[in-house]
């Protein structure tokens, strides 16, 4: 049961953590490349805003000495020459069976980054998949993704209060906000490695829906009540790969909350083998910041 998982990985935590902070400090002297892949627009002005999503985190990060980061369009690089030379690639898109990672030649591609030790993640929409090759390859990269019907993906507002002594939950503090986190992922068998970042216990209204789609309950999340769920999640792979996956972001204004932006921040320098400083990665965005880049949404 996912009780036992966490429990599991609680104490992990504490080892990757370790682990984590003398890996990322041996590296500190190089400067990382992270990539970010914003999917085409989708759904109504506000959500779903992967371009202005990507371009806000992308700033942030550049805020960072020794982080370059950049932002590619339209669900993949125009040009792969893209993904020369960098350390971390974050996709984030709609995703299902439409996902442009799991085209069959960009699925090649993703693997060979993964091989080489870049580090993989995922957001919103964009840790869904279909079971098959790309369940597989989401499991091997990030340790998990979302399953249609198996899989929830209700708006709610979650309370995180506590996190695991881990680079990733550096600097942040107890926060609150409504998105459409999913939970219940569809795990890989061995779960060695992943370590759930945001876990907070969904109450039996959320758990009995309405979903989004498809229209709930479900009789497996109905007989999970009391059981915490993880709605942030990294990983680091047997070859030293690592891998990240974020539920929420599914509305635009929520970048604006500090701890919401700083454990994505944190994570992405992490998967990338970086430094992540105790206090966390700092960034400064202005109204402007969140208003910029967003999709041109109205109806032609």
């Amino acid at each position: 049961m996912l009780k036992g998982f966490f429990v599991i990985c609680a104490a992990l935590a504490a080892l990757f953590g370790l682990s984590g902070c003398s890996t990322t400090s041996q590296s500190a002297a190089t400067e990382k490349k992270i990539l970010l892949v914003a999917g085409r627009p989708s759904h109504g002005p506000g959500d779903h805003e992967f371009n202005a999503g990507c371009m806000l985190l992308a700033k942030c990060l550049n805020q960072s000495p020794g982080i370059k980061a950049t932002v590619a369009k339209g669900g993949w690089p125009e040009d792969e020459a893209a993904f020369d030379g960098i350390d971390a690639v974050f996709f984030y898109m709609d995703g299902g069976p439409g996902h442009p990672v799991a085209k069959a030649e960009h699925l090649k591609k993703v693997r060979e980054l993964a091989a080489k030790g870049v580090g993989i993640g995922f957001g919103h929409y964009g840790v869904e998949c279909v079971p098959g090759e790309p369940g597989d390859a989401w499991k091997e990269w990030i340790g998990g993704h979302y399953e249609d019907r198996y899989s929830v993906n209700p708006m709610w507002l979650p309370e995180y209060k506590s996190f695991p002594k881990h680079p990733v939950a550096n600097g942040v503090k107890p926060f609150s906000i409504q998105d459409e986190w999913y939970f219940n992922m569809r795990w890989r068998q061995n779960t060695n490695g992943i370590i759930p970042i945001l876990v907070a216990k969904p109450s039996d209204d959320v758990r009995d829906g309405p979903y989004v789609y498809p229209a709930g309950p479900y009789k497996h999340i109905m007989e999970a009540s009391g059981r915490d769920e993880a709605m942030m999640w990294v990983v680091e792979n047997a070859n030293h790969q690592r891998g990240l996956g974020f539920t929420g972001g599914h509305i635009h204004k929520n970048w604006g909350n500090e701890d919401f932006r700083k454990v994505v921040l944190n994570g992405l320098v992490w998967i990338a083998h970086g430094r992540v400083p105790k206090d966390g990665i700092q960034s400064t965005i202005t109204a402007e910041d969140l208003g910029a880049n967003l999709d041109d949404k109205r109806r032609k």
